[in-house]
């Protein structure tokens, strides 16, 4: 009650200090003055028509100058510093901002308190101030009344639309004093400033994990609840975010609203287009202080770290590995699901992967867009390309410390090191029979199913295996591309042109068990075994 008293006496003396300008205004108005409306002896409660023609009626007592509205000469005398009338009465005990309004003070208050007293009737949702209540509520009843001139857009709030128009003008009013990034809305440079102080107000409560944004926060919370209320009406997609719902479902419309001005590319959300005008700015504003390699995009940034970090935030709950990537943790769950969602139109064959979708339509197509320079063979594959390119230098990023053997992605080198270490991972459910490598064990379930998926369109053939495909293939095309170097013999498939090779070097790497002798072919070997079986 005390408090409350005190506030009200604040108030009234401002009031009354209020008054008393508005009696000394009144005089100094009409001093000097000779026009008839004048002429009358104003009273201390100076009342002002608005239809005074010419007048402005309200004057500043500290430079004269004049207003037509209280609001407005309350607003300029606030310009005076140290001018007593207009202190800021009204103190936060938590953090000392003051206010000149009792009002104001009060709704700040509860940023302290978390007091929200606004509620959402449609979803329970709570606001600390009326005009973000009154925004949310037109997310539910659809109203946008605010239309963005450019392109037709509709928002629900003026601030939107200023942002928003900002995409189209190119405008950054916001930049950051550490290095200058400029920004088209405060709320993004807020959060861009957190990346200099390290600082990361938003923790989640069931891990204790901190984030630099409430969208970060609420995004990881999803591996926790799996809370998404937005769904698309379409495919059942859900989402965290309303916005990110509406980006989703332009999948569906084709619409993509946001057109690059250098190419006239067009994408489907705003983000995608600061990213995709980098490619022709070559702006790359990410750098990572470890390696110095930078990025024109924020999620490829972050990917990237984690290299360094070793971070691997999603586990599978199968079997326990860990990925550094949601994609590559998604398309390892259809491993233990047999989910195929890639289907090509021309065979019905289906895929894990996308990549590994387009990569097999061009074989349907012919088209072959990875060219060596060395020998100008194509190839469907840049995985493909990249392996054939050993054969001509002899190197590759990944070597195996045991035999110095090059490859070209570190997941064929751990491939490779298990027939140094003999360890063989996968084990046929069927037989019990392991291999060191996940593609083999898929090869090998084919002779207990009996699929044969490669079929020659010439001869009707059918094959278990790609490569034993691949050479029955070139029976039909005349193709041998195993050439030797020394009596320039060529060869369809890379295993007859190795044992020809043994011809010139003298190798004979197949000995007997029995009496030691060697031999360069398997066949020489099985013939001289026959001697011992006699």
């Amino acid at each position: 009650l005390g408090e409350k008293w005190e506030d009200q006496n604040v108030e009234d003396q401002h009031k009354n200090q209020g008054r008393n300008l508005r009696s000394h205004m009144g005089e100094r108005l009409c001093e000097g003055k000779e026009s008839s409306q004048c002429a009358e002896t104003v009273s201390p409660n100076l009342s002002v028509r608005k239809n005074t023609t010419g007048v402005k009626p309200y004057e500043c007592t500290v430079c004269g100058k004049v207003f037509m509205r209280r609001s407005s000469l309350t607003r300029h005398m606030r310009s005076h510093t140290g001018y007593e009338l207009f202190e800021k009465p009204y103190k936060c005990k938590e953090c000392g901002k003051a206010f000149s309004y009792l009002k104001s003070f009060r709704r700040h208050e509860r940023s302290h308190t978390g007091e929200k007293p606004y509620k959402c009737k449609q979803c329970g949702k709570t606001f600390i101030y009326h005009q973000p209540f009154q925004t949310h509520e037109r997310t539910h009843i659809g109203e946008k009344p605010y239309e963005c001139k450019q392109c037709g857009k509709a928002l629900s709030c003026p601030s939107s639309l200023r942002i928003h128009e900002r995409i189209h003008t190119g405008e950054k009013p916001y930049e950051c004093k550490k290095c200058g990034k400029a920004f088209s809305c405060p709320s993004s440079i807020r959060i861009h400033e957190r990346t200099h102080t390290g600082e990361k107000p938003y923790a989640c409560k069931e891990c204790g994990k901190a984030f630099i944004s409430h969208t970060s926060v609420l995004t990881h919370m999803i591996t926790h609840n799996g809370d998404r209320p937005y769904k698309c009406k379409e495919c059942g997609k859900a989402f965290i975010f309303p916005s990110f719902l509406r980006v989703h479902e332009r999948i569906h419309t084709g619409e993509k609203p946001y057109k690059c001005k250098q190419c006239g590319k067009a994408f489907r959300c705003s983000t995608s287009i600061q990213i995709h005008e980098r490619t022709h700015t070559g702006e790359k504003p990410y750098k990572c202080k470890e390696c110095g390699k930078s990025f024109s995009a924020r999620p490829a940034f972050r990917v990237h770290l984690r290299v360094h970090t070793g971070e691997k935030p999603y586990k599978c709950k199968e079997c326990g590995k860990a990925f550094s990537r949601t994609s590559y943790f998604r398309i390892h769950e259809r491993t233990h699901t047999g989910e195929k969602p890639y289907e090509c139109k021309k065979c019905g064959k289906t895929f894990n992967y996308p990549l590994d979708l387009q990569i097999h339509e061009r074989n349907h197509t012919g088209e072959k867009p990875y060219e060596c320079k060395e020998c100008a063979k194509a190839f469907i594959s840049l995985e493909n390309f990249r392996r054939h390119m050993i054969t001509h230098t002899g190197d590759g990023p990944y070597k195996c410390r045991d035999c110095g053997k090059a490859f070209i992605f570190p997941s064929a080198l751990r491939t490779h090191e298990r027939t140094h270490t003999g360890e063989k991972p996968y084990e046929c459910k069927q037989c019990g029979k392991a291999f060191s490598c996940s593609s083999y064990i898929q090869i090998h379930e084919r002779t207990h199913t009996g699929e044969k998926p490669y079929e020659c369109k010439e001869c009707g053939k059918a094959f278990i295996y790609p490569t034993s495909f691949q050479g029955h293939m070139r029976m039909h095309t005349g193709e041998k591309p195993y050439k030797c170097k020394e009596c320039g013999k060529a060869f369809s498939l890379h295993s007859s042109f190795q044992r020809h090779e043994r011809i010139h070097s003298c190798e004979k790497p197949l000995e007997c068990k029995q009496c030691g002798k060697a031999f360069s072919l398997s066949t020489s070997l099985q013939k001289h075994m026959r001697m011992h079986t006699r």
